[in-house]
């Protein structure tokens, strides 16, 4: 008798989705509180003040840690600490050099390749962005614009790029909540209607010039905030 092999495997129920390791699941839930400022820059971070937040292990919040750092978004400051980079002028202007560099061009490639469907995501999430300006509901600003950019990054199908402007991201969040926590987030600037419009014309070089000055923008209010 013939046996295929997937016979053998371990079966999963269908409607029950694979668990997601522990130290996955603890990573991605630091990585959000970084990303979105719930930390400060400058903040220790400490793997027993992340286990009475998180209710997690040892094991699984040291490597956590092991990875944002390697990532850029946590740096060790001595005697075994951690924290949250601050950003200082120079590190500004790194970063604002490689995101004018690299988002321009997911911007160009998504318009070439936006669908109809991605668009009304794209509307969506920038209605909910809106609506948080106008409650000045930070944390929702940022959840939503974070949104708003990976939507974009996503349908330009360049991983390489998407993945190192994730990275970015993570290096200049804290900042971000602190500019909007100075500023309010009725002031912040709003490019994405350029964005929008670009996109929906299918117009790659507008969706480039559109996201070059939303960036500068951002890290622009990010250097005034020092």
């Amino acid at each position: 008798m013939n046996v295929d092999p997937a016979d053998l495997a371990p079966q999963q129920p269908t409607d029950s989705p694979a668990k997601v390791p522990a130290h996955q699941h603890v990573y991605e839930r630091v990585r959000k509180l970084i990303l979105f400022g719930d930390f400060a820059p400058g903040q220790a971070v400490t793997i027993q003040g992340l286990a009475e937040t998180l209710d997690a292990g040892m094991t699984p919040i040291r490597e956590a840690l092991r990875r944002l750092i390697a990532e850029g978004a946590l740096v060790h400051q001595g005697n075994r600490r951690v924290s949250v980079p601050v950003l200082d002028l120079e590190g500004i202007q790194e970063l604002e050099f490689m995101r004018k560099k690299l988002e321009p061009e997911l911007a160009q490639r998504a318009a070439a390749r936006m669908s109809e469907t991605v668009l009304n995501d794209l509307i969506r999430v920038d209605d909910l962005l809106n609506s948080a300006i106008n409650r000045g509901d930070i944390g929702d600003y940022l959840t939503q614009n974070y949104r708003f950019h990976t939507i974009i990054n996503t349908c330009a199908n360049a991983p390489i790029l998407a993945a190192t402007v994730d990275r970015l991201w993570l290096m200049f969040g804290p900042s971000l909540r602190v500019v909007c926590g100075r500023f309010g987030t009725s002031n912040l600037p709003d490019k994405h209607a350029d964005l929008l419009a670009a996109f929906s014309e299918g117009d790659a070089e507008r969706a480039g010039l559109a996201m070059t000055e939303d960036v500068l923008q951002g890290m622009l209010q990010i250097q005034a905030s020092l």
